[in-house]
């Protein structure tokens, strides 16, 4: 079909996985070095994402773009680190302090900085920890209010630095503001920003109890508004972030096709947590699904998949994914 895929990955996926009860994490943490040493060992790995405050510090930019150069790998988005810090805790762009606001701001306009000198142009925007927990904690409208506004000073910042924002529905907050693909799509065009997107985390749309193929057109339908994908998957109850399609193939599939058929050129990332997992062994399996999934499909007649879903026949659909998934 003519794609060309290109894939990418976390660069934090190659280290040591922590949760909240093995806070030290599961394994050795590792240097960046080794993290792209990790990175280099998957075949198909052609890019890294990193996320500022962990891989990207104050004055080591160009040491550590240099060094993913080095290995022969392209940064394919920058995540400004707004989750992480305890200064974030009641919120990043919605805080009701304006000092952590406006440093909120000035961040992500730091991350755009360096994403344009390095030519990656594009960056993930992530509102993990502005939301709430309880009821009568937020007021709902001023905090929208402000991630509307602080989008729209960020995107008139550098217009050709693309902002990709992700959306997940709840974690580290109870209930996160920009929690859902219709959410975000309202977000999107409300700022009404040629270079404000949407990176779609499919298993944040699974813990939504979205269909990834259906946030997929969304996005297409309103804007065309998909910038980036983070590949994974979930029991849909957790962020689990688990190996993409080990729980969810059909859904897969049928994600797949709709990136086809909307002719998605970016990134495929994976955004994995491997606890217990090796790293790059994970990436490799998360990569060779991706890649075994659409050849699936192209062994499978495209004409005949759009008459099915045309004709919306369920017996018929089911028909042609089995035989598709079972002639290999």
């Amino acid at each position: 079909m003519g794609r060309a895929l290109k894939f990418s990955a976390v660069a934090s996926v190659f280290d040591s996985c922590a949760d909240r009860f093995v806070q030290t994490g599961y394994s050795r943490k590792k240097s960046f070095k080794e993290l792209l040493e990790a990175a280099k060992k998957v075949p198909d790995l052609t890019g890294v994402e990193l996320v500022g405050g962990w891989h990207l510090k104050d004055g080591n930019a160009r040491e550590v773009i240099k060094m993913v150069e080095d290995y022969g790998l392209k940064v394919a988005i920058i995540l400004p680190e707004l989750w992480s810090s305890a200064k974030w805790g009641r919120g990043s762009f919605t805080s009701n302090d304006e000092k952590i606001r406006r440093e909120a701001i000035d961040q992500v306009k730091r991350s755009m900085d360096l994403a344009k000198e390095i030519n990656c142009n594009l960056v993930n925007l992530w509102f993990g920890q502005d939301g709430y927990d309880y009821c009568f904690q937020a007021d709902y409208i001023k905090a929208w209010d402000r991630i509307i506004d602080g989008l729209i000073e960020c995107a008139d910042y550098l217009p050709d630095v693309k902002i990709a924002i992700e959306y997940k529905i709840k974690e580290p907050r109870t209930h996160c503001y920009v929690g859902t693909v219709g959410k975000v799509a309202l977000l999107t065009y409300q700022v009404n920003r040629l270079n404000v997107g949407v990176t779609l985390d499919v298993g944040h749309a699974l813990e939504a109890y979205e269909n990834m193929a259906e946030s997929v057109a969304l996005l297409k339908r309103f804007g065309d508004k998909l910038f980036h994908l983070h590949l994974n998957d979930n029991y849909r109850l957790w962020d689990d972030d688990m190996i993409p399609s080990a729980v969810h193939l059909i859904e897969f599939l049928e994600l797949l096709y709709w990136l086809d058929r909307i002719e998605y050129n970016g990134w495929y990332s994976v955004d994995i947590f491997p606890y217990r997992e090796d790293g790059t062994k994970a990436v490799i399996e998360s990569i060779e699904w991706i890649k075994g999934l659409f050849g699936v499909l192209d062994k499978m007649n495209k004409d005949e998949i759009e008459r099915i879903i045309q004709k919306g026949d369920a017996t018929e659909s089911s028909e042609i994914l089995r035989k598709g998934l079972f002639s290999l």
